[in-house]
């Protein structure tokens, strides 16, 4: 283990500090500042290696958490970063913005904070990017088998990866004008700045992989031309359908999808040219759910000028600490203040929007809200309790609801569930022979961490249908649910 006595030294988490606020918000780079290689190690020596590590549990890829700790304090950054690749493609970007299950499930979390196995995890790959020791790992042989992978988040970058190092010939498609899908058009740079996205995808075509942007299919080629050509497809398109709130006034000016804003500000800070891009400058800003997605708009529209930002959740403010009915190893739901709250705004809990109000002109001037009260367990507005919130620009982050349905069903026959997902079975295949399926495609919303595991899990799948074998790890199952100690 690390320091055997590590736990009864240091009893307190220590993170890197956030940068000052004022001057974060000035420009759109990451918000941590770096952290100190003696307080990680520090912070590293806390961890146990217990008997039962039930911080494995806790991550859907199983990392081996006590194995890189022990050498982190060790200062063995080399071996730590190896066999944190063991069993995660993308270090860099679950130690960004993984909401971190594990900590949840850490042993030392009965009676002290939990060990900063994000921040770890996230420290170690970034050193071993600065070192050189991220290098390609290219197959020894070719298979000669072919395989498409429609999507290039990070399910569709994690199966790419582990098929090509297996030796087939991957090909991934991507409608967007560059890779990356929800993680170069979904998350704003002050969560992850772009270039650690640009660092794993130089080792990725290094490897072989091959990259097609620009193509989406089912439009410029069909679904079944694409099966026809390849020997095996994989469908990592993610769940996309945004989740609608069908009240009156929504055909307003000004009132967006968050998706929709957040894919033109990620646009605009890479230097592409936005014309009529959806801003915040000077604008009374209202966003309509309170995850991760609405923190994305919030900490969006501070760097965008702002006048003002409120923030609507429909649920009640969680509580501050870990519930009685949520005991460890649960992952619980607390509140939780983002980088994105802490630059300012207003959040308000249970609160219904009722109506959104317009001007002559068609565009939105304010929403009618009222309080959220529950009615034989659904949660609806309370009669008398209207109140209006001034707003210029509406965004709707409500999450998703499933997959795009239109060309897998009328191209591919694809059957869908009763949830909106795209049907599987237990070999990872949807209802087309050769066609398997893999994260929020099938899953529906979930975290990163459980589409990079469902992107490790379907390429085994995959490698086991081309070849009648494979010595590819599976991480987990179509039919694993989130029971306890991790979110779905």
């Amino acid at each position: 283990m690390a320091d055997p006595k590590g736990f009864l030294k240091v009893t307190e988490r220590e993170l890197p500090p956030r940068r000052p606020v004022p001057v974060r918000i000035m420009d759109w780079k990451e918000v941590y500042e770096a952290g100190d290689q003696a307080v990680l190690r520090r912070q590293a020596g806390r961890c146990m290696d217990c008997g039962i590590p039930f911080c494995h549990q806790g991550c859907p890829l199983g990392n081996l958490i006590p194995e890189w700790n022990d050498l982190t304090w060790r200062g063995e950054g080399r071996a730590a970063i190896e066999r944190l690749h063991a069993t995660n493609n993308f270090p860099e970007f679950t130690g960004r913005l993984c909401p971190a299950p594990c900590e949840s499930s850490c042993v030392l979390g009965i009676n002290q904070p939990a060990v900063t196995i994000k921040q770890i995890e996230v420290s170690t790959i970034d050193e071993a990017f600065a070192s050189g020791w991220v290098e390609a790992e290219p197959p020894g042989r070719l298979t000669g088998k072919t395989v498409a992978v429609v999507g290039s988040g990070p399910a569709g970058l994690a199966a790419a990866q582990q098929l090509t190092r297996a030796g087939h010939t991957v090909a991934v498609y991507e409608r967007d004008d560059r890779i990356g899908g929800l993680l170069r058009y979904g998350i704003p740079d002050f969560k992850m700045e772009k270039r650690h996205l640009e660092s794993r995808l130089r080792q990725m075509r290094d490897e072989g992989t091959r990259f097609r942007a620009g193509v989406e299919i089912g439009k410029d080629l069909s679904w079944s031309d694409l099966r026809a050509r390849y020997d095996a497809v994989v469908i990592a398109t993610g769940s996309t359908v945004p989740r609608e709130l069908a009240i009156p006034g929504r055909d307003l000016d000004g009132v967006h999808f968050a998706m929709e804003y957040l894919v033109e500000s990620n646009k605009a800070v890479a230097g592409d040219q936005m014309p009529q891009q959806i801003h915040a400058e000077g604008k009374h800003v209202v966003v309509i759910g309170g995850g991760d997605t609405g923190a994305d708009c919030i900490g969006t529209a501070h760097r965008q000028g702002a006048l003002s930002v409120t923030n609507l959740a429909i649920g009640a403010q969680p509580p501050a600490g870990r519930p009685d009915h949520q005991p460890w190893p649960m992952s619980p739901t607390i509140f939780e203040v983002q980088s994105a709250h802490e630059e300012g705004g207003e959040r308000s809990f249970l609160a219904s929007t009722v109506e959104f109000l317009g001007n002559e002109a068609g565009e939105v001037r304010a929403l009618r809200v009222a309080e959220t009260e529950f009615v034989d367990g659904r949660r609806v507005p309370k009669s008398g309790t209207e109140r209006e919130i001034p707003a210029d620009l509406v965004l709707i982050a409500m999450g998703f609801t499933g997959p795009e349905r239109g060309a897998l069903e009328s191209q591919l026959g694809t059957v869908f569930t009763s949830r909106g997902n795209v049907e599987r079975a237990d070999d990872w295949q949807s209802t087309s022979s050769g066609v398997f399926v893999a994260g929020d495609a099938g899953r529906g919303q979930s975290l990163i961490v459980w589409a990079i595991a469902e992107g490790r899990a379907t390429a085994a799948a995959v490698d086991e249908y081309l070849m009648g074998s494979t010595n590819l790890p599976s991480p987990v199952r179509p039919t694993d649910v989130a029971i306890g100690l991790q979110h779905a």
